[in-house]
């Protein structure tokens, strides 16, 4: 296996509901460039941070009911995302499989480690200071980051190691998952097949 992709890793999926009509277009091997409407602003802002440090192109455009709350469209932005990364990522051949970083931001130290093992799995510890952050209810948080373990077939552990601000809090999360994804969907040349005693992922 070469040790960079020899074809283009990309998706593009959509999902609507009587609650959410969301589209996503992915590119693992990007530049970090984005384009997001969820309607929430902060999510937006975590999107982006998600897109730049992971390197990964990324378009998502969301409608969601808004006027109940932000759940729907938060939850369902997460599974479509990680149909999406599920799908680009193909057999899996040739990547590390696993990835971890752990990322400061300003009092906020996060760690958060990934494997694209085809089992999803959520391990979130963490605790928020404020109810929200901008429009964003901090309890959505770790349901968008189940609904990406669910859907991609990842398994995700995410602590918050140190840290007093919300913000800082939550950005430091999306920013080290996203270094995380990026290092486990890396090429490793002496991986020939997948990383896996069987033989799939």
């Amino acid at each position: 296996m070469p040790s960079k992709s020899t074809k283009a890793r990309t998706s593009e999926k959509s999902r609507e509901t009587k609650e959410t009509s969301i589209t996503v277009s992915l590119n693992i091997d990007g530049k970090g460039e984005a384009k997001i409407d969820s309607g929430i602003g902060f999510f937006d802002h975590m999107l982006e941070g998600f897109a730049k440090h992971g390197f990964f192109d990324l378009t998502l455009s969301c409608e969601g009911d808004l006027h109940v709350d932000g759940h729907h469209t938060v939850e369902d932005c997460g599974i479509v995302l990680g149909e999406a990364i599920k799908e680009a990522l193909g057999t899996k051949e040739g990547i590390k499989r696993y990835g971890h970083m752990i990322l400061p931001m300003d009092d906020a130290l996060v760690m958060c480690a990934v494997d694209l093992c085809g089992r999803p799995y959520l391990m979130f510890d963490a605790d928020f200071a404020s109810e929200r952050i901008g429009y964003l209810d901090t309890e959505l948080i770790r349901e968008f980051f189940y609904a990406v373990s669910y859907s991609a077939g990842m398994n995700i552990h995410i602590k918050v190691l140190s840290g007093f601000n919300s913000h800082h809090i939550c950005e430091a999360m999306f920013k080290s998952f996203a270094k995380a994804l990026d290092d486990a969907t890396g090429f490793d040349a002496r991986i020939t097949n997948v990383l896996s005693t069987k033989g799939s992922l």
